[in-house]
């Protein structure tokens, strides 16, 4: 009598020697390119190309930008890295049924209080959307959780600082950006409440770091934050330095001349550089050719809705949400930011 073993399934199929394909779960074969090889590139590119790169940066105007583009970075990265870290403090160990008992049960008062709640909780806006996401899991109703979403990285302790630190002598900003974003925060929430529709809103998914430790999640919480608000820094300083050292000063001077197209250049300049809401005041700061109301319009913009958010919201929440959402909020912030900037600035 003779025996025959069953093969698992998917064995039969496949050749004993045959090659897995690139990209499936083996190790794959050709070339990978990551971060140690582009740097790696990036250093024998410049040792190569050493001597014309030495006379470029010789130039006056490089010397112009590289000045404008370091003491922004200079100015930025310590409230950028104390964000961060911060963020990922209140993402992993301070559990989301804790705002969920805490704010009350109907969703008219709700919304203020969650929108208060973002002054004394420390996070940039990488961080408000997973955590409104949580939110709204774990039962909060969407017109608080989204009051949050956008007040948490407005109107935070740090970020506060950082505008104190980036406007010396100008303590009416602060002030400024705490009551607009606040009150564009709360408006968004009350508008939810009123007009938004369950089939909009998408639930959101389960976090990725569930089922982590406590230190992973944290770690890598703090990876996430750094590498996405710190490549946007970078992009923001030098959009920044490249406004003071290379565009004509005329052509900022007819922008920033006119008070309509000064506000609404630069809300549209805080959408398209995604900055992180802990370093975007110094980016605005540097701007000095435009008002302080056209530069508390960038402030408030920025962190409730750029191209990251948009994105971001998109995959918590939805499409749908997302296409209703950002536009409602671009229009309320600037809208807010301009008749507080009118009458506090």
């Amino acid at each position: 009598m003779t025996t025959t073993d069953t093969a698992p399934p998917g064995v039969e199929d496949r050749e004993p020697d045959e090659p897995r394909e690139q990209g499936s779960s083996g190790d794959p074969k050709g070339w990978q390119f990551n971060s140690p090889l582009v740097l790696t590139m990036l250093l024998l590119a410049g040792v190569v190309l050493q001597d014309p790169l030495r006379g470029a940066l010789s130039a006056p105007v490089m010397q112009s930008w590289m000045t404008v583009f370091v003491a922004v970075m200079v100015q930025a990265l310590p409230f950028l890295v104390l964000g961060v870290l911060l963020s990922a403090v209140i993402a992993v160990f301070v559990p989301p049924s804790f705002f969920a008992r805490a704010l009350p049960r109907k969703p008219a008062l709700a919304v203020p209080v969650a929108g208060m709640a973002g002054a004394v909780l420390p996070g940039c806006e990488c961080a408000s959307v997973p955590v409104a996401g949580a939110l709204v899991r774990r039962g909060v109703t969407p017109a608080a959780a989204l009051a949050f979403l956008l007040s948490a990285p407005a109107i935070n302790p740090i970020v506060l600082t950082a505008t104190a630190v980036a406007f010396p002598g100008e303590p009416r900003m602060v002030l400024a950006r705490f009551v607009a974003s606040l009150l564009v925060a709360c408006a968004m929430g009350w508008l939810w409440q009123r007009l938004g529709r369950t089939d909009w809103l998408r639930p959101p998914d389960r976090p990725s770091s569930e089922g982590l430790g406590k230190g992973a999640a944290f770690w890598g919480s703090v990876r996430h934050d750094v590498m996405h608000a710190g490549g946007f820094l970078v992009v923001g300083a030098m959009v920044a330095a490249t406004l003071k050292a290379v565009v004509p000063a005329d052509w900022l001077g007819h922008a920033a001349g006119n008070p309509v197209v000064s506000v609404l250049v630069l809300a549209v300049l805080a959408v398209l550089l995604s900055i992180c809401s802990e370093a975007d005041a110094f980016v605005a700061g540097s701007l000095t050719q435009f008002s302080l109301t056209a530069r508390l319009a960038f402030l408030v913009v920025g962190p409730m809705i750029d191209l990251k958010l948009f994105a971001m919201q998109t995959a918590t929440f939805g499409r749908g949400f997302a296409l209703r959402f950002a536009p409602a909020t671009f229009t309320l912030a600037v809208l807010v930011s301009s008749l507080v900037g009118a009458v506090l600035l």
